[in-house]
C-alpha cells in the first residue's frame, strides 16, 4: 500500500488545541470492525459498549517535562532541547534546536542547579547531553521543563497534568499515550465495580510517534524504537481473559503495540521487557488485542495505518470522513474512537 492511501483532508479548525473539561466529556465514535457501522456517543457512555469479563489494558507511562531551554555559557545563546531517552545517570539523547548552536563541547545552563554539556552528535542529528546537577534530577527537570506538546498544538498548556493520564506512574515518555487522557479516576473505579478488569503495561512513547512517513511505499518505512515492560500481574490477567473468552481492549496504540510485540502466536504473555519497532499496517494478524480505544490520528501516519489494520481500510477511511463531517476534535486533545466487534 502507498502512504497516499491513508490521506484524508482535515480542516485546521478541527485540530483540538486545548483539553476538554471534564476529561470524559469528549465525544466517542464507536466503529464496528465487522460491519463498518458508526455510532456517535459520549466517552461517558463507554460502559454501554463493554461487557463483563472485558479487560482494559492501559499504558501507565508518565510524560517528562522534557522540553527545556538552556543558555550557552560562552555566548548566552538560547537553545531548546527535548529529552528523548535516558542513557545513564547523567546522559540523555535529545533533540536540539538550533543544532548549529549545540555542537560537541558546548556547555549550557538551565538553572543554577542544572547544567549540561553536549558530548556527542549522533548520525541522525540527535545530541547526547551530559548533565551536572545539585539535587534530584527529576525535581530539577520539573522546575525548568515544559511538556513536549506536538507541533500541531499552538495553544499554551496551563496545567501540565492535563497532558498526563490520571494513572501515569512510570517516568520516561516524550509524549502522552493520549487515548488514556479521556479517563477520570472516578470512571476507572466505576468500570471496575461493574466487572471490567484493568491492567497496566508501560511503553515510553518517543517523539518518533509524530514523525511522518516519508516513503511512498509503506513497507519501506522504518519504525522508531520504544522501550516497554509488561509485569507478571498484567500477563496473568491477559492470559486469563483470553482463556475465558473475554476481550482484551487496549487503550491507545502504545498499549496495542506493547502487547502485540510480546504475545506468542496464541496471544499469551509472560512478564517481559524490551524494545519494540513493531509496525502494524493492513494485513497484520492481531495475536492478542480484540478491540481498541484510540484518538483520531494524523493523515498518512503509522497510527492511522494501525487502525486500518484492525478496523479494515475502507471502514477506517469512511469513519474518518464521517468524523470530519460531524466535526469531531482531532489528535492529542481530541475525541475518541472505540473499534469493536
Amino acid at each position: 500500500m502507498k502512504k497516499s492511501d491513508f490521506y484524508y483532508d482535515l480542516p485546521e479548525e478541527l485540530i483540538a488545541q486545548t483539553p476538554i473539561e471534564p476529561r470524559n466529556a469528549s465525544r466517542l465514535m464507536v466503529l464496528s470492525k465487522q460491519s463498518g457501522s458508526v455510532t456517535h456517543t459520549s466517552f461517558l457512555n463507554l460502559f454501554d459498549f463493554l461487557r463483563s469479563g472485558d479487560l482494559l489494558v492501559l499504558n501507565d507511562t508518565k510524560v517528562l517535562p522534557a522540553r527545556i531551554f538552556g543558555k550557552r555559557t560562552d555566548t548566552g545563546s538560547e537553545v531548546e532541547f527535548v529529552l528523548l531517552k535516558r542513557k545513564n545517570d547523567t546522559d540523555w539523547e535529545c533533540i536540539a534546536g538550533p543544532g548549529k548552536k549545540a555542537k560537541v563541547g558546548h556547555s549550557f545552563e538551565f538553572s543554577k542547579d542544572l547544567k549540561g554539556k553536549v558530548i556527542d552528535v549522533l548520525p541522525d542529528g540527535n545530541r547526547i547531553l551530559s548533565f551536572e546537577f545539585e539535587g534530584e534530577f527529576y525535581a530539577l527537570l520539573n522546575e525548568v521543563g515544559n511538556m513536549p506538546l506536538p507541533h500541531y498544538i499552538k495553544a499554551e498548556l496551563k496545567n501540565k497534568d492535563r497532558y498526563q493520564t490520571v494513572y501515569s506512574k512510570e517516568l520516561g515518555s516524550a509524549a502522552a499515550p493520549t487515548a488514556g487522557l479521556h479517563f477520570t479516576k472516578e470512571m476507572l473505579l466505576e468500570l471496575e465495580e461493574k466487572g471490567i478488569k484493568i491492567a497496566y503495561v508501560t511503553l515510553h512513547v518517543g517523539l518518533g510517534t509524530f514523525r511522518p512517513v516519508k516513503v511512498d511505499n509503506i513497507l519501506e518505512h522504518k519504525m522508531h524504537s520504544e522501550h516497554y515492560h509488561i509485569p507478571q500481574k498484567t500477563a496473568d490477567l491477559i492470559n486469563q481473559t483470553k482463556k475465558a473468552g473475554g476481550r482484551v481492549i487496549c487503550v491507545g496504540t502504545t498499549s496495542c503495540r506493547t502487547v502485540e510485540s510480546a504475545a506468542d502466536e496464541n496471544g499469551m504473555l509472560c512478564e517481559t521487557s524490551g524494545d519494540t519497532e513493531i509496525f502494524i499496517y493492513p494485513g497484520y494478524k492481531f495475536k492478542c488485542l480484540d478491540a481498541l480505544i484510540t484518538n483520531f490520528h494524523l493523515p498518512e501516519s503509522t497510527l492511522i495505518m494501525l487502525v486500518s489494520a484492525l478496523a479494515g481500510y475502507e471502514n477506517t477511511m469512511n469513519a474518518y470522513k464521517t468524523a470530519v463531517e460531524e466535526k469531531y476534535r482531532f489528535f492529542s486533545f481530541g475525541d475518541a474512537m472505540f473499534i469493536t466487534d
